[in-house]
């Protein structure tokens, strides 16, 4: 049984997620590896990001007023800036200079994105929050991106309730084009993990 908080999930997942695209820099010159690694990217932060919509910011909405509500406003506005540029990147080519400089947009739009929450929106939230209550929205945050979609919908709602129903729908069919879609091999995720620990 885990204990993590939710801050620690989440800076868990940017991680991840720069883990992913630096071995899609690492793999230039060879646009299968990139493909499947920029595959791997977008389906981690297509399920963050809703994760974090579905779970972190009601919570910061909930238990930090009004200023929560300004800080998940921008995280909205965020999000929908990336998931903007995801649709695109998803129909460019990997190997291609388009696709890099697509790819390294986001990065350059999600680190200050991903900064600020793990310096000012999660520490401001964990100090509202019981640590159970921590606890709690971790495992909820890892559970709901279990079953929200894993590419990204940039015309779906990003604000409750709606979000939750235009990515549980959206989902299944996510699920299939993955089947067919190219992503690097657990061991080549845990090789890049660890080259990154």
């Amino acid at each position: 049984m885990s204990s993590s908080t939710i801050t620690q999930v989440v800076a868990d997942d940017h991680r991840e997620m720069y883990t992913y695209y630096d071995e899609y820099v690492k793999a230039s010159g060879d646009s299968a590896a990139q493909e499947r690694w920029a595959n791997q990217f977008m389906w981690e932060l297509a399920r963050h990001a809703i994760g974090e919509e579905i779970v972190v910011y009601p919570l910061m909405e909930k238990h930090l007023g009004q200023k929560g509500k300004e800080l998940a406003d921008q995280d909205r506005l965020d999000h929908q800036y990336v998931k903007d540029r995801l649709y695109t990147l998803e129909r460019t080519a990997a190997g291609t200079t388009e696709h890099a400089s697509l790819l390294k947009d986001i990065m350059e739009h999600l680190r200050p994105h991903n900064d600020s929450e793990e310096q000012q929106d999660l520490p401001l939230l964990e100090n509202a929050l019981a640590r159970e209550d921590s606890i709690k929205a971790a495992k909820s945050f890892e559970m709901t991106k279990k079953f929200v979609p894993t590419r990204s919908h940039p015309s779906a709602p990003n604000k409750p309730p709606f979000e939750t129903i235009a990515g549980l729908m959206a989902a299944p069919l996510d699920k299939i084009k993955d089947m067919f879609a190219s992503f690097p091999s657990e061991e080549e995720k845990e090789a890049a993990m660890k080259g990154h620990n």
